[in-house]
């Protein structure tokens, strides 16, 4: 027996079950049987033929015969079909399609099987694993052999030298996609992708590793699948086809030695969950059935090669086409939109998708990133969050985005399970990459060299045992979260794999509390030591003072409890510092002028349109405004709930004196005036934050916001109608200017609309479906809008009938701006209509609508009768010199009303001149040049003829004056022409 045993460790798979076959009188009886029978266990001494007749049913003479045999054969077809195989594969399919939470945002109709791409498996062999990698450059990593491509369906294929592979090691380093290929594997084979098996059965070499109670194969199978009680007896004595997936091999500390882990053939004896993998690896249980092994690089050595019939490494997405195809399935997703799809978000789609496309191609620092699975699903869960957000308040964070993403990812993972340490893999990334990623933050720089690298990861090292975790660290994780730079002359330095990913590591390194002096962390050791020995040293003294009454020993006890409570203040001083590193970054002065935080990541994806930045120009500063953002996102309470799970924990304690230190530092910075992008990423901020009562009372701070030029996206107006709508204080003034507003922001922006009493709206493009909202926002009871400004928008003649029936049931609104709003005559009939049903309002700007003579003194006979309406702004208009004199003959004392037509009145200069020229000069880049000018020369013409008929020396000076302005702006016009 013991032969026996020594030839099947020794000889490869292969050549054992030649060794079965060739023996005599063997020729009916399954290799299976043989190796059962040949090896001490259950059945004693019980004869091979015997065991024979007693698996197949039959006498010995029965198992050679051919009808047996073929008897056999339809049983084991008959258990491969039976009910319980098929109740494995659904339970299987239901479990392994089940999607985390985060994939929901996707739609309803997102599954695995819809979006999935595989990615490429590279045929690899121990020599190259055990051989010094090259250096890490993108050519290395984009340029894979494609000669040793292999499919997944075909890893089971017989080798090189014509033996059939039993056991397969699928290794990748963190973020390859090993878990989600596994998950397509079983899920195809539940569905029938996948004949070459008939049983699949999947294992978490995790959960195995949390279980050190000796177990049978058997029961471990039926304690996992209860439905496969009927099918496991089977196993062993048939030839069903059978997979084993052991996923997540690094979490297992196997022992292939004989001293170490025992032999065992029999499914049935109670082993170590690591015996029973050592054993299926070794061929010695089971030796018929496949297996699957999945692991990280470092660990693929604990499998000694002998029992390894192919090596396969996972490299990603290697071909940026599996890429595009991924962007493509994953955000062409119906419903992926969210909530109300409709054929425009489907073209917004496609245009995300197309524009993703050309960044790609361009051999974008991105296309790097997405060598990677999964930072293709964090390209697609970031643009999905900036593009199709769109509910109050939004659904998620930016900095929730992340923590999921790295949760996906490092969730349970130890960095190595054979350290006696157990540090788990986020918590070493925190302390080691978040230090690099933080003194990079703070020098203002993104490319590190390898002296960078040797002084965050090296300087420190001290033991073996931390030489070892790093060298586990640049095998398994170092490409996750730094790759080569693509940029020229710098390929032989290191970029964080996307650039947002190095702000969230350094906040965490700051908020975790990494960031100490050698005098804090000594500090606190000395802290954590005498404040456990104290109580020890209490009961000591206590008993000590009884018999030797020495006065100094009370005084020695409580300098031992003073420690302790003087390290604590210090470190509440160090919160105090995080409060301060968030106020001062949030604010810094140099960054006021920058895009906003959220257009900065948009253009980080899909790229800058327009000409590419020459090599040798220099570039810009780098920006780092997501850096307090994140600090102020990791604080929030769902993100420090995962972060727990990843082994960062944050104390509720900490989390609430930095918001207290807070309130002194930035919401004082807040009350300065704030540039619109700075603002707008301050509002970011609020939302990240996720600490209501602290924003409301930021909030409240702000009495007016101005956003004007920032583009607003629906995630904007969401984080701005979240965040304002913390508190229900009236806001003086919301400056919303050129802020791309449509019917559907107003809608999400409505709350906040009503507590506004000044509302700029310029130049926004809203059209008729906008005003009808606008309708609705002024009749609404709650409404304190008192100055509304809708300038430079295509308001049209159906704009103007919705705006007329709000001006007839409003009671708020004192001024209102129409300025250039397309009405024409008809519309300012409209309104004219309705202004007799309104009591409240004082001004009415209706300039540049083309509005004839008849229009214009429609409107100003009605605003004679008009309670409170005493100006009325016509200019620009088509008003002819006999309509001109009319309007200019109103009196304010005897008819109630003034009317803004010209520059002029009779042979003066008009009180609102400037004001006219002021709106002209604000709105010359936005109006038709060429209409401009000629009303300008007309204005010109009217000023000189007034200037003539005057003989006041004073009138003339004035009338000078103006015409000069007028001039000038002709003057731009021309120059701006040429």
């Amino acid at each position: 027996m013991s032969r026996a045993m020594q030839c099947q460790s020794c000889l490869p798979w292969g050549s054992w079950t030649q060794l079965h076959r060739s023996l005599p009188g063997r020729r009916g009886t399954r290799s299976v049987y043989l190796c059962a029978a040949s090896v001490p266990g259950e059945l004693g001494s019980v004869p091979v033929g015997l065991g024979c007749v007693r698996y197949e049913g039959g006498s010995q003479e029965h198992s050679v015969k051919p009808s047996s045999s073929r008897h056999g054969l339809s049983q084991l077809r008959n258990v491969a079909s039976s009910d319980a195989i098929k109740k494995h594969q659904k339970s299987l399919s239901a479990w392994f399609s089940h999607q985390p939470n985060e994939e929901r945002q996707f739609g309803p109709s997102f599954s695995l099987d819809a979006v999935h791409v595989d990615p490429v498996i590279r045929e690899s062999s121990l020599e190259e694993i055990l051989k010094p990698s090259p250096d890490l450059t993108i050519q290395n990593q984009l340029q894979q052999p494609c000669s040793q491509v292999i499919s997944l369906q075909n890893l089971f294929d017989v080798d090189a030298c014509g033996r059939q592979v039993k056991n397969v090691v699928l290794y990748g380093t963190v973020g390859t996609g090993k878990s989600t290929l596994i998950k397509k594997m079983v899920v195809d084979w539940c569905h029938g992708r996948l004949p070459r098996f008939e049983l699949v059965i999947p294992f978490s070499c995790e959960d195995l590793s949390h279980s050190h109670a000796p177990i049978s194969l058997r029961r471990l199978i039926t304690k996992k699948y209860q439905h496969l009680r009927d099918v496991v007896p089977m196993l062993g004595v048939s030839n069903l086809k059978v997979l084993f997936i052991l996923n997540g091999l690094e979490r297992l500390n196997l022992d292939f030695r004989l001293a170490g882990t025992e032999l065992c053939c029999d499914p049935n004896e109670p082993v170590p969950p690591s015996a029973i993998v050592v054993n299926l690896l070794r061929k010695y249980l089971l030796p018929e059935a496949s297996i699957i092994v999945t692991t990280r690089p470092s660990a693929v050595r604990r499998i000694p090669g002998k029992y390894v019939g192919r090596y396969a490494e996972i490299c990603g997405f290697s071909d940026t086409n599996l890429q595009k195809l991924y962007f493509q399935m994953r955000l062409s997703q119906p419903g992926c939109s969210g909530e109300g799809s409709t054929g425009s978000s489907s073209g917004e789609q496609e245009n995300l998708v197309e524009m993703l496309s050309r960044n790609l191609e361009r051999h974008n620092q991105i296309a790097a990133a997405c060598f990677l699975p999964s930072y293709c699903w964090l390209v697609c869960t970031t643009l999905h969050f900036l593009y199709f957000t769109r509910t109050v308040p939004p659904s998620q964070t930016l900095t929730g985005i992340y923590t999921s993403f790295l949760r996906l990812n490092f969730s349970g993972e130890v960095l190595d399970s054979t350290d006696s340490t157990n540090i788990s893999m986020m918590k070493y990334v925190a302390k080691t990459v978040g230090k690099l990623a933080y003194e990079g933050v703070m020098s203002r720089k993104t490319c590190f060299t390898e002296d960078d690298l040797q002084q965050c990861f090296e300087v420190e090292m001290k033991t073996e045992s931390e030489l070892n975790l790093l060298e586990v660290f640049r095998s398994d994780v170092f490409r996750f979260f730094l790759t080569p730079c693509v940029q020229l002359g710098k390929e032989h330095t290191f970029v964080f794999t996307i650039p947002a990913m190095q702000e969230y590591l350094a906040a965490l390194y700051v908020v975790l509390g990494e960031k100490k002096t050698l005098a804090q962390r000594v500090g606190k050791e000395l802290s954590e030591v005498i404040g456990k020995v104290s109580e020890d040293v209490a009961v000591v003294l206590s008993i000590v003072s009884k018999v030797l009454p020495l006065r100094f020993l009370p005084v020695l006890f409580n300098l031992l409890k003073i420690f302790p409570r003087y390290f604590s203040r210090l470190s509440g001083k160090d919160r105090d510092a995080i409060a301060h590193t968030m106020a001062e970054e949030l604010f810094k002065e140099e960054d006021y002028y920058n895009d906003d935080v959220l257009d900065q990541i948009n253009s980080s994806i899909l790229g800058m349109e327009g000409p590419m930045r020459h090599p040798d120009e220099a570039p810009d500063d780098e920006v780092f405004e997501l850096f307090p953002i994140f600090m102020g996102g990791i604080l929030s309470r769902r993100n420090r709930a995962i972060l727990q799970q990843l082994g960062c924990s944050i104390k509720n304690l900490a989390a609430f004196e930095i918001a207290k230190a807070m309130k002194k530092t930035v919401i004082r910075n807040s009350r300065k005036g704030l540039p619109p992008s700075e603002l707008m990423d301050y509002l970011f901020f609020l939302h990240e934050f996720q600490n209501e009562r602290f924003t409301a009372e930021a909030i409240l701070s702000l009495r007016t916001v101005n956003l004007s030029s920032v583009k607003m996206t629906p995630l904007k107006c969401s984080v701005l109608a979240y965040v304002m709508g913390t508190t229900c204080h009236e806001v003086e003034e919301l400056n919303l200017t050129s802020c791309n507003l449509d019917t559907s922001s107003l809608r999400i922006l409505f709350p906040v609309l009503l507590r506004c009493k000044a509302l700029h709206l310029q130049l926004n493009s809203l059209g008729s479906d906008a005003c009808k909202e606008i309708r609705d926002l002024l009749l609404h009871d709650k409404c304190v809008v008192s100055n509304l400004r809708l300038a430079n928008n295509p308001v049209g003649e159906q704009g103007a009938q919705y705006l007329a029936e709000a001006l007839a049931g409003n009671r708020s609104l004192t001024h209102l701006s129409l300025l250039h709003t397309t009405l024409g005559d008809r519309g300012a009939e409209v309104i004219a209509q309705h202004l007799a049903k309104n009591q409240h309002l004082q001004e009415l700007n209706l300039g540049y609508n083309s509005l004839t003579d008849t229009a214009a003194l429609h409107v100003v006979e009605v605003a004679k009768k008009h309670a409170t309406l005493d100006k009325v702004h016509l200019y620009f208009n088509d008003i002819s010199e006999d309509g001109k004199r009319e309007l200019d003959s109103l009196r304010m004392d005897r008819d109630g009303v003034r009317a803004l037509v010209f520059l002029t009145a009779g042979t003066d200069v008009s009180d609102y001149w400037s004001n006219i020229l002021n709106v002209v000069q604000r709105n010359l880049p936005f109006w038709d040049r060429e209409r401009v000018r000629q009303h300008l020369v007309l204005i010109l013409q009217d000023l000189e003829s007034s200037r003539r008929q005057t003989a006041n020396p004073w009138r003339k000076a004035k009338f000078l004056r103006v015409e000069s302005e007028v001039k000038k702006m002709l003057g731009k016009l021309q120059h701006e022409n040429l």
